[in-house]
């Protein structure tokens, strides 16, 4: 079925955007057909729009199930800066409030409505939405339903009941992030009536995503951000202590850095995160509490000073970069230290198939991080897709490949110590055990079991532990070791192992991450060349106009529109036409003055090509 032209009508008028982004207009064609929808479309995928502009399309009321308060605000925000009538129920609004509210959707003045599934399962709640002439029912972040998905939350299992409530009124759900098993997971619990079922590339293009050695962080961390000071950016640490000692070290240095963790007032994390939303705030350090509700497009880089705890969780959280479309950067900082303290944390967990799946998903995120293949290819293979090219051009290990030596004997000497020890005492140990046989280590275990007798001991001086454990776990991902499962991560020979050590074949390793040499990428997706002191400018006026009004510059205009006026340089209200995101709402309020602000600037400044 082609696109309605009143709905590419819609999105020019209200939204300023000329064409739809990749499987929108599906979406909306299947929703506005009534029917079932499930849509997975990356962070910065446009996933808001799917259920925002059928709303806009339809009559009676959009009802749209979010998790957290933050966003509710943000979206809503945003829509009634688009001219649209869209209002949310929370725990933030006085009873007057409510009241008002409740009202105005009784006389059916609205056309979304934002609300938390609790909310929704209250009583006489049924009575309410069949009384709002609901039309469709938008469940957003809805990989919550899932105990498998990475941010699971019992009160979204709840949302079966608005289906029995609602039985005629179609659903959509929405997310970013799901495997095959969260999405099977979505829709069981939802109960979605044969979904029309859209899932879009995982691929964030304009995302560069780069692995270094972890040494001194805060140093790291500092030289990362000082060309970046006045981007926002977002610092992800394992810790509470972590996420305090950066942003006062930071701070300390004249960067605009605070901290957002559980262990905060609810006022000081409210402030914090309105800060940063306003961008008052340029850097939050933060634990994984912090993104998901943030619904911030200007991010322009997230650093992981410390290892996540799975690729999902990595995933999201890089994709909280450059949603706006622009190039967004991603760091994490890695160290065999790491992984120490992860695996004691895993120690501590009590169910043992919860702590099996944990360290499954430690070992994904740290093979992740020692590949020295494509980063884009490591992270989409993960949710089943594979990345077409060869050469992503933008991650370390496509810009500057790793170098490689002849590990045969270094590869001879770790699989025989595996043998020897299993061999010598019916049993096989773990990781940390086999590099201290190696390296010749005086401890109680290896005197007490013999493995001080053995061939193998002591015969790895050329490397430290560290080193063996790197050459180690690369054995795993050449499928020359298996990790055991049970209890404890012991290592066995595969099959290919016992070929390898019989027949000594080659084997070629990688040679371990050292720090990056400072190159600068040519060009990178979603870059917008412009007149970089006038973006500048443009900047401040947005601010200003965005604190008038006290909500989130990016309310007023996202940093694409400002760059495509500091590109073409529209010094006339008519000029705007064709700028990106201008609806004719923002077109009306702002539009002759950031085109007062643009004739300012040509005054005394000449005009740029680009080309």
């Amino acid at each position: 079925m082609a696109v309605s032209p009143d709905l590419h009508q819609l999105l020019k008028r209200t939204f300023g955007y000329g064409a739809f982004r990749p499987l929108q207009k599906e979406i909306i064609e299947a929703s506005l057909a009534g029917q079932d929808v499930f849509a997975l479309l990356p962070t910065g995928g446009g996933k808001s729009l799917c259920f925002q502009l059928p709303a806009l399309a339809r009559p009676g009321l959009t009802v749209v199930v979010s998790p957290l308060i933050a966003l509710m605000k943000d979206q809503v925000d945003a829509l009634q800066a688009s001219g649209i009538a869209a209002t949310f129920l929370n725990s933030t609004l006085g009873a007057d409030e409510s009241r008002a509210r409740l009202r105005g959707l009784h006389r059916g003045e609205f056309k979304l409505l934002y609300a938390a599934p609790e909310r929704l399962m209250l009583e006489g709640w049924a009575e309410n939405l069949r009384a709002w002439n609901v039309s469709c029912l938008a469940i957003d972040e809805a990989h919550c339903v899932s105990e498998w998905g990475h941010d699971f939350r019992p009160e979204y299992r709840q949302l079966t009941k608005l289906r029995s409530a609602l039985p005629t009124v179609p659903v959509m759900a929405v997310t970013a992030t799901a495997t095959d098993r969260v999405r099977r997971d979505i829709t069981t619990h939802l109960q979605l009536r044969e979904p029309a079922t859209f899932v879009a590339s995982f691929n964030r293009p304009n995302l560069t995503y780069r692995v270094v050695p972890k040494d001194e962080p805060l140093k790291q961390v500092i030289n990362f951000v000082r060309p970046r000071e006045h981007e926002s950016g977002i610092i992800y640490c394992a810790s509470r202590a972590a996420t305090e000692r950066v942003a006062e070290a930071l701070a300390g240095r004249g960067f605009s850095a605070r901290p957002y963790h559980a262990g905060l007032t609810g006022e000081e994390r409210a402030a914090n995160q309105e800060s940063f939303l306003r961008d008052d705030t340029r850097i939050i350090c933060a634990t994984i509490a912090f993104g998901m509700g943030i619904n911030k497009p200007n991010v322009r880089w997230i650093i992981h000073h410390d290892l996540p705890k799975n690729i999902e969780g990595y995933y999201q959280e890089t994709g909280r970069a450059g949603r706006d479309g622009l190039p967004g950067d991603c760091l994490l900082l890695f160290s065999a230290g790491d992984i120490a303290k992860q695996t004691h944390f895993l120690d501590e967990i009590t169910d043992e198939q919860e702590q099996q799946v944990a360290r499954a998903q430690l070992r994904q995120i740290v093979h992740y991080a020692e590949s020295a293949g494509c980063r884009r290819s490591e992270l989409l293979g993960y949710f089943g897709e594979q990345f077409p090219l060869d050469n992503c051009g933008a991650c370390d290990n496509c810009l500057e490949p790793r170098e490689t030596y002849d590990g045969t004997i270094a590869a001879q000497k770790f699989l025989s110590c595996v043998y020897r020890i299993m061999q010598h005492s019916g049993f096989s140990v773990g990781m940390n055990h086999i590099t201290e046989v190696l390296t010749g280590a005086d401890t109680d275990k290896i005197r007490r079991w013999g493995h001080d007798r053995l061939t193998t001991y002591g015969i790895g001086a050329e490397f430290n532990r560290p080193q063996w454990a790197a050459v180690g776990r690369e054995l795993i991902r050449l499928g020359y070791l298996a990790i055991a499962t049970g209890e404890y991560a012991t290592l066995e020979l595969t099959t290919e192992g016992r070929d390898l050590l019989r027949t000594r074949s080659s084997v070629t390793l990688t040679k371990p991450m050292l720090a990056p040499k400072v190159r600068r990428i040519v060009h990178r997706e979603g870059e917008v060349e412009c007149d970089e002191i006038l973006f500048e400018r443009l900047r401040t006026l947005r601010k200003r106009l965005a604190d008038e009004r006290r909500v989130p510059a990016y309310i007023v205009f996202g940093d694409t529109t400002l760059r495509a006026m500091a590109r073409h340089y529209p010094d006339r209200l008519a000029a705007m036409e064709g700028i990106p995101g201008m609806g004719e709402r923002k077109r009306a309020e702002f539009g002759e003055i950031f085109a007062a602000e643009i004739a300012s600037y040509l005054a005394t400044n000449s005009r740029q090509s680009f080309g």
